[in-house]
């Protein structure tokens, strides 16, 4: 069906390929465990659309061009490790003295929630996973092991096994923030832990951005 071939055998492998830690990984059980279980959630859909994001490119062909183009990986290699460096450095100087202020004066753990701006940790997760070549040179060596040589219209091949990988890569991330949200929630009620695990989570963004940096293509 739609020129895929041993569906079963991709969606086991695209299962295990989503058990191995990664960086998308680290970023969701980062957010989670420093910023609770809905900003986990939210970083688990930014991922998830960058997974999209993906496949749409693979589908189209676009992803060929950073394949044969080591200019062009390059650069989005460059601005995928930027950004990540970026929201580290912006995690480690950001004060929040007011934020813990608010808490303590209101003796009150959900305030904290109005403070996370939602919509912003979902655009970061999309940027953090879309401005990773590495992504878009996966899926292209990978999905072509599943597909007919012979079937004309590939273009939907690529979408039906982006959809899947994408499905079984949303369980296990949602499974994984949930887990980090709640071990590190009674941590998150003292005011100057959650500040330490702001910092620490700002360090690992840095971190995954020098990883990605220095990675050869």
């Amino acid at each position: 069906m739609f020129g895929i071939e041993n569906y079963l055998g991709f969606v086991m492998t695209a299962i295990l390929l989503n058990l191995t830690p990664g960086s998308d990984s680290m970023y969701i059980i980062t957010r989670s465990i420093s910023q609770g279980q809905t900003a986990g959630f939210y970083s688990v859909l930014g991922i998830i659309s960058g997974i999209l994001v993906h496949t749409l490119l693979a589908a189209l062909g676009l992803s060929v061009l950073l394949a044969n183009s080591p200019t062009a990986f390059m650069i989005v290699k460059y601005i995928g490790a930027s950004y990540l460096c970026y929201l580290g450095l912006k995690m480690l100087i950001t004060k929040q003295d007011g934020l813990i202020t608010d808490n303590l004066s209101n003796n009150s753990y959900s305030a904290r929630a109005n403070v996370l701006d939602y919509g912003q940790i979902y655009k970061q997760g999309v940027l953090t996973n879309t401005f990773n070549p590495k992504v878009a040179l996966f899926f292209l060596a990978f999905f072509p092991q599943f597909i007919h040589p012979n079937y004309a219209n590939s273009m939907v091949s690529f979408i039906v096994l982006g959809l899947t990988f994408a499905v079984t890569g949303f369980i296990w991330c949602l499974c994984l923030a949930l887990l980090a949200s709640k071990f590190s929630e009674n941590l998150r009620k003292n005011p100057a832990i959650e500040v330490f695990l702001n910092r620490v989570s700002g360090v690992v963004f840095v971190g995954l951005g020098i990883k990605l940096l220095t990675e050869k293509g």
